[in-house]
């Protein structure tokens, strides 16, 4: 286990101990507030009781995301509405998925769609993740073999996308994804499970797992503030940007018309 002492502390605080945890796909699922506190700042209405699951409500109310650990096996769904030519569609994430993994998902629900045409596969690939040869599904699996992201078709011909991440101890995790999921979407995360970019946990909070890797790190509580404000600041200037860009949009303005007398003539 390595260790790491951040600099630049300030006067009167207490350090706290975190670890960096690699690969991300086992570190656990986290702080779910990492999720839900990025949508409420892009404008996502909290429709969770008191004491009950979180619930998220689009701007739009077209997608509808909730949180229930208080049930088996428990865990996120997120549910988008039929709309236009897209179908109602469904991804469901286990509650050991780490946190920065589905808002992998969930940010991309609060940005526009790219112009690219989305390649699941694509963020797989450039980590360096496997694909082996004639399966009967067609998979890609993490370079230590503890992650995958497959598309499976049934004999049906209905395609599904599945994921998860699972240590030699079977501690893990599985998503699945509707055939009519959004393939941006899938792409988002398959992009954010893809990352080798470690995540951070708190003292008490890392999995124990043969598999992980940790490095610890002392960190003040005015440093975890900032860091999580520098999120929130984004989300609230990228949903700013966006309204005063639908604001400025030219209208088409009627045609002036005639008084009803007709024209007057000036003497």
């Amino acid at each position: 286990m390595k260790r790491k002492q951040w600099q630049g502390w300030g006067a009167g605080e207490q350090a706290q101990q975190h670890y960096l945890v690699e690969p991300r796909a086992l570190a656990g699922g986290g702080d779910v507030r990492h999720v839900s506190e990025f949508l409420r700042a892009s404008g996502w209405r909290d429709k969770s009781k008191a004491g009950g699951p979180l619930a998220m409500e689009s701007p739009d109310r077209a997608v509808r995301i909730t949180y229930d650990p208080f049930v088996l096996p428990g865990g996120w769904t997120i549910h988008g509405a039929a709309s236009g030519h897209q179908d109602q569609w469904r991804a469901v994430l286990g509650r050991q998925t780490p946190v920065e993994i589905v808002a992998g998902l969930t940010d991309a629900l609060t940005r526009p769609r790219s112009a690219h045409a989305p390649n699941v596969w694509a963020p797989l690939r450039d980590q360096g993740w496997h694909r082996p040869p004639n399966t009967e599904h067609v998979t890609a699996t993490s370079p230590d073999g503890s992650a995958w992201m497959q598309y499976h078709q049934g004999p049906d011909g209905e395609a599904m996308w599945w994921s998860g991440a699972k240590d030699k101890q079977g501690n893990g995790w599985t998503a699945q994804f509707a055939p009519s999921t959004p393939m941006h979407l899938v792409q988002a995360f398959s992009t954010a499970l893809a990352s080798p970019e470690p995540v951070m946990r708190p003292l008490g909070r890392v999995p124990q797992s043969a598999q992980i890797r940790t490095t610890s790190v002392s960190v003040l509580p005015s440093q975890l503030s900032a860091w999580q404000q520098a999120r929130i600041t984004a989300a609230r200037t990228a949903t700013w940007a966006r309204n005063a860009a639908r604001s400025s949009r030219p209208h088409t303005t009627a045609r002036p018309h005639a008084n009803a007398g007709g024209a007057r003539t000036r003497r």
